[in-house]
């Protein structure tokens, strides 16, 4: 009896202690002693580094969303129990820094994230001396991967993006010509167009396939003038690059002047956000834009692929039967199934040099929720693509494109 008393009044002088030195201190004691960290023999520990408050903590919410899923769904490898470990970013470069910092101290295997290039940018020398592979889910800035051997991305960088778009026109709308509306001074959108343009010239070997190449200015609300360029060009289709308020505002207009044209556009396009600005007279033709997942493309492709209805049946018993989910939550479902998927193949004293050199291997391919995966050396992806539409307030694939290197 007299040694439980010995320890109840340690504990309540701890507690005093703690209640008048402040939370800073309470915390420090709670890592220390209460969350103690686990066995590296039994536990792997995989970090989640995002904007888990701040501006961007909302956007970012979709890629933690497929991680967690991912997690709750597939919680050990190779035995081991996975712990995630969050880094908050706070949405602020400067603590982008700290947060990553603080992230490989605890010797993650392999960090997911971030949501906002500009915070995968803020941490990517951090990571790259410290030779942790890392999984961008959302991240379209090239310079993520071209300047850092140990970041990989499960999306298509911009330019891509107009690639498979005119991919699209080429082999299933048949078409040998089109235009194209880009903002001037944006240089992703920029990017983009210039894919799309150089795709189609290469393709059809006619120099001027591009029949109609206008700029506009950002934020306008008159986009009669571009418009009137594309009715007469006589073009079907025409890449609209820029951002979303823009883009619904041409769509809108084009649709009140009775222009009868199929815009082309970004992922961005395939989020409720977008659908909302659009107007009423927008019909189902007048868009099409690139997914990195689609809910119904079995139904174009005819392949069953396994993995997606895993997928989709967890997030449907979370959500109801009807809802679909975000390309983003689909990708950071991938990006963790991914990393265990490379753990598991990985010889048990792998080093981040031998997780990443296998990841972007020549042999190495998964086949995840959003399409068969496999790495560039530079760790860009090759995956399935799926060109897609609003109908009735559902996305609805148009075309899948497979992977081709």
């Amino acid at each position: 009896m007299g040694r439980k008393k010995s320890i109840t009044s340690i504990l309540i002088v701890l507690l005093i202690m703690l209640g008048l030195s402040g939370c800073t201190t309470f915390d420090n004691f709670k890592e220390a002693f209460i969350d103690k960290p686990q066995d590296k023999d039994t536990t792997v520990f995989i970090g989640v580094f995002e904007p888990m408050s701040g501006s961007d903590k909302e956007a970012a919410s979709a890629e933690v969303e497929g991680i967690e899923l991912a997690y709750e769904m597939y919680p050990t490898v190779k035995g081991k129990s996975v712990e995630l470990v969050y880094a908050d970013n706070s949405s602020d470069i400067d603590a982008a820094e700290t947060a990553v910092s603080t992230l490989i101290s605890k010797e993650p295997t392999i960090i997911l994230g971030s949501y906002g290039n500009v915070y995968s940018l803020a941490a990517s020398s951090y990571i790259k001396e410290a030779q942790i592979p890392a999984i961008a889910i959302t991240n379209t800035n090239p310079l993520i991967t071209k300047n850092n051997d140990y970041y990989c991305r499960v999306c298509y960088v911009d330019s891509n993006q107009g690639d498979l778009l005119a991919n699209y026109v080429l082999n299933d709308r048949k078409e040998k010509t089109a235009g194209v509306l880009v903002p001037g001074g944006d240089d992703a959108a920029q990017a983009e167009a210039t894919a799309f343009a150089d795709r189609m010239r290469a393709e059809t070997g006619n120099d001027d396939a591009i029949t109609v190449y206008e700029y506009f200015e950002a934020g306008s609300k008159d986009f009669s003038k571009e418009l009137g360029k594309v009715r007469r060009a006589g073009v079907k289709q025409v890449m609209l690059s820029g951002e979303m308020p823009d883009a619904a505002n041409i769509i809108n207009q084009a649709a009140e002047m009775g222009l009868d044209v199929q815009f082309l556009g970004s992922t961005d396009w395939g989020s409720e956000e977008f659908r909302q600005m659009l107007g009423s007279s927008v019909k189902s033709s007048n868009m099409a834009f690139v997914q990195f997942f689609a809910a119904d493309g079995d139904a174009v492709t005819a392949n069953v692929n396994q993995q997606k209805e895993t997928f989709l049946k967890a997030y449907q018993k979370k959500h109801g039967a009807k809802t679909e989910p975000e390309d983003a939550v689909a990708l950071g479902y991938d990006a963790y199934c991914l990393a265990l998927d490379v753990i598991n193949k990985s010889p048990d004293d792998a080093t981040g040099k031998d997780i990443r050199n296998l990841l972007t291997g020549p042999q190495y391919q998964y086949e995840g929720a959003s399409g068969l995966i496999y790495f560039s050396s530079i760790g860009d992806p090759i995956k399935t693509a799926y060109i897609s539409t609003w109908v009735e307030g559902k996305v609805h694939t148009l075309y899948t494109v497979e992977p081709i290197e």
